[in-house]
């Protein structure tokens, strides 16, 4: 703690550097270090979102750390947070024209998100209602393939070449896939059990974020999904990559195609706040009707939000819980339907939210959402339920995989480049029959000129 303000200045300018380099990790690493070696230095925290408040505290004055801050809550969706740190980044710098739009895109999603709780009902009807597909006409200048009641291998390596040249299916085919999957996953318990036969193996994927060309990839080096070749998917499919709708109806047809041997846990993009503000909506709207988006809402809430291979390994999108007596047991018995959308609080919150952290214990998320969890809540948990370890997404690891706290928490991420800017690496994971993991790192594939959050809110188009 007695370091001087140069040598603090030293660590965060290799902070800097690392940033630079799009290395996220490394970046908030010799941020931290900054913090720690000089304190009172209002400049260090506002490179670090979370941190803004400490550098308001510090000087009440600093324009930059208000800026960080509205930045911060507008991407974890707290708008109305956001708006008054708009405000007065516009008031102390009216000349910023990027601030402007920002506060203006702000008040627009406020309003928005008042006129849409305004009109919520609770026992809403399902957007299937009044649905009626199986008299609904393909036009006859359709030119795939042809989809009856029951999902084909044929259907699906025709969309996959439909969906590699650009080109949609039929909406009758779209609505036909979400409302099979739907019926399926509404059965399936909130942890889906599976274990891996002799002659079986299983490929567990981390986030795809809409990155078709990457998931073909994955494909590719993997094998495609069969009745020995499992597959799980750990949420976040949606969002953020600009083929999105093209991912969720892959996974959607081979969950139909094998509905045991296809797994999908949701993730914290499986919701419909994040869908408004990170693409997914407005890409069902651009592609498709915003009916087609309110029927994936009802089947994301339905998603299962963990999967336990084999006894050992537990598979969720975000992480651990607040309170270590929470068990597997506890998310057995997690009434998923009470609630479609996670909320600011309990199990299915945490699941899709927390993180892990170096430290011991628990501490605050650097989201603003959820919470972390140090190593020693990582092995209280296996020890308690018999695993071997945690295995969770929703963080980029630059090598595309992290395995961490002793061995007992893996993370995979498997969007490499993410959103075109960062620069990391994919992965994926195959377990076999004995149980063991092998990790296979992958890179970006080169994909048509489209833009990540090409359909996102106006407001969210430079905060990737």
């Amino acid at each position: 703690m007695g370091s001087s303000l140069a040598e603090a200045t030293e660590l965060k300018n290799k902070g800097n550097d690392a940033f630079k380099k799009q290395d996220w990790p490394e970046a908030v690493e010799w941020y931290t270090r900054a913090i720690e070696a000089y304190g009172k230095e209002p400049s260090f925290y506002t490179n670090r979102a979370q941190d803004a408040n400490k550098a308001i505290e510090l000087d009440p004055s600093n324009v930059k750390a208000y800026y960080r801050r509205a930045s911060a809550n507008t991407a974890i969706l707290h708008h109305r947070e956001a708006l008054e740190d708009w405000k007065l980044v516009v008031k102390k710098a009216p000349g910023d024209a990027t601030a402007k739009i920002r506060k203006t895109e702000c008040e627009k999603i406020v309003k928005r998100d008042a006129f849409l709780k305004a009109i919520e009902v609770e026992d809403a009807p399902s957007a299937a209602e009044g649905l009626d597909v199986e008299h609904m006409a393909v036009d006859p200048s359709y030119d795939g393939a042809k989809l009856g009641k029951e999902m084909t291998l044929e259907f699906i390596e025709d969309m996959i070449e439909r969906f590699k040249n650009g080109k949609k299916l039929a909406r009758k085919y779209v609505f036909q896939i979400i409302l099979a999957v739907m019926d399926i996953v509404k059965k399936e318990p909130t942890m889906v059990e599976v274990d891996i036969d002799g002659g079986q193996e299983i490929t567990v994927c981390g986030d795809t974020h809409g990155q078709y060309f990457d998931l073909m990839e994955i494909f590719r080096l993997a094998g495609k999904p069969t009745e020995e070749h499992m597959f799980l998917f750990n949420g976040d499919f949606v969002d953020r990559g600009s083929w999105s709708t093209e991912i969720a109806l892959l996974l959607y047809a081979y969950k139909w195609l094998y509905p045991t041997r296809f797994f999908l846990n949701r993730g914290n993009h499986e919701t419909d706040d994040m869908n408004r503000m990170y693409g997914f909506e407005g890409e069902c709207r651009a592609k498709y009707t915003e009916r087609v988006f309110k029927l994936f809402s009802e089947s994301f809430s339905a998603l299962p939000l963990a999967t336990l291979i084999g006894k050992k390994y537990f598979v969720l999108h975000g992480g651990l819980f607040s309170d270590d007596k929470v068990t597997l047991d506890d998310v057995r018995k997690l009434d998923r339907f009470k609630q479609r959308q996670p909320g600011q609080s309990g199990l299915m919150m945490e699941m899709l939210w927390t993180d892990p952290q170096t430290q011991p214990g628990r501490g605050p998320s650097k989201r603003g959402v959820g919470l972390q969890f140090g190593p020693d809540v990582t092995k209280r948990f296996c020890e308690t339920n018999n695993l071997e370890a945690i295995i969770r997404s929703h963080e980029v690891r630059m090598e595309g995989y992290e395995v961490e706290h002793d061995g007992k928490c893996i993370t995979v991420f498997s969007a490499p480049h993410y959103c075109d800017s960062t620069g990391n690496k994919g992965a994926f994971i195959k377990i076999d029959p004995e149980y063991k993991l092998k990790f296979t790192q992958f890179d970006a594939v080169p994909h048509p000129n489209i833009k990540p959050m090409a359909y996102a809110s106006n407001g969210l188009q430079g905060l990737i």
